[in-house]
């Protein structure tokens, strides 16, 4: 059924336990949240104790977050030239992934790497095996969730063509993907976010992937350039995408019934808040 508005939300702290994320998610306005469920920092991962897990799941319960996803730590590379690398990642995702199957979170959404110092179909390759390792180390319901990137410094994904192969070479329907509005922007697959050209993308998505396969959008703006290939991100209408282009993009009913999350600064440069949220809200019409 087609939704009115969508889920809009952001990732919010885990700060003082995962359970805390529901209010800090409720408390900005959010019916959807993206988190971290152990150090993005770190190889290591520090699981949540089962008595936390409950407190999550029963605040989660009594909520009105609709949604809840996890971002993988920022470390992970699947495409890496290094084998050392490559294995501490997919450790670490396969821990990440179970963490969202634990808290039951939709699903864990990840960077798909650089192939730096080795040829792109290496890289692709590589990610395709690695990702289907994950899979195989944690069965379950909660998805592996590939993000578009902004495309600097070899980065895997910048094009609906890599993502699709990707898609295509892992047959799961385990695996889905994040679209993010700024990497797509400063990745060069979009530029102004006109009606036209919004269309243009997601009719493109839909013929290449299909859009049932697009689980959760980050809904960033972008404080580089069109094409700029740097990954920063800007609140809503401060940036190079602007208020027009988010407008537009609300009128866009295909992806309503995905989870809007934002990853922006915050007007008070506190991450996602109340004002990002309800500037988005204020679009729909």
């Amino acid at each position: 059924m087609e939704r009115h508005i969508p889920h809009i939300g952001g990732h919010v702290s885990t700060a003082g336990g995962i359970s805390n994320a529901i209010l800090n998610g409720e408390a900005i306005g959010a019916t959807a949240i993206q988190i971290f469920g152990s150090s993005p920092q770190m190889w290591g991962t520090k699981f949540p104790s089962e008595a936390e897990i409950e407190k999550f799941k029963d605040k989660k319960k009594r909520s009105s977050i609709a949604s809840v996803y996890l971002h993988a730590a920022y470390l992970v590379n699947l495409a890496s030239a290094s084998e050392d690398i490559y294995k501490k990642s997919i450790k670490n995702l396969s821990e990440h992934l179970k963490i969202a199957e634990l808290i039951e979170a939709e699903g864990l959404i990840f960077h798909l790497g650089s192939n730096k110092g080795i040829s792109k179909e290496e890289g692709l390759e590589k990610e395709v095996m690695g990702m289907k390792e994950v899979l195989r180390h944690v069965p379950g319901e909660s998805f592996l969730i590939m993000e578009n990137s902004a495309g600097g410094g070899d980065k895997i994904g910048s094009n609906i063509e890599e993502i699709k192969f990707l898609y295509e070479q892992i047959k799961s329907d385990r695996v889905k993907v994040c679209f993010d509005t700024a990497h797509a922007f400063e990745a060069g697959l979009i530029g102004d976010y006109t009606k036209e050209s919004v269309k243009k993308l997601f009719d493109a998505w839909e013929k290449e992937i299909g859009l049932e396969h697009m689980i959760a959008l980050h809904i960033n703006d972008s404080k580089t350039t069109y094409e700029s290939h740097h990954d920063r991100h800007e609140n809503i209408g401060e940036g190079y995408i602007g208020r027009k282009g988010f407008e537009m993009l609300a009128q866009e009913k295909r992806i309503f019934d995905k989870a809007w999350l934002l990853e922006v600064p915050g007007f008070d440069n506190e991450g996602p808040d109340k004002k990002n949220i309800e500037i988005l809200h204020s679009l729909f019409r």
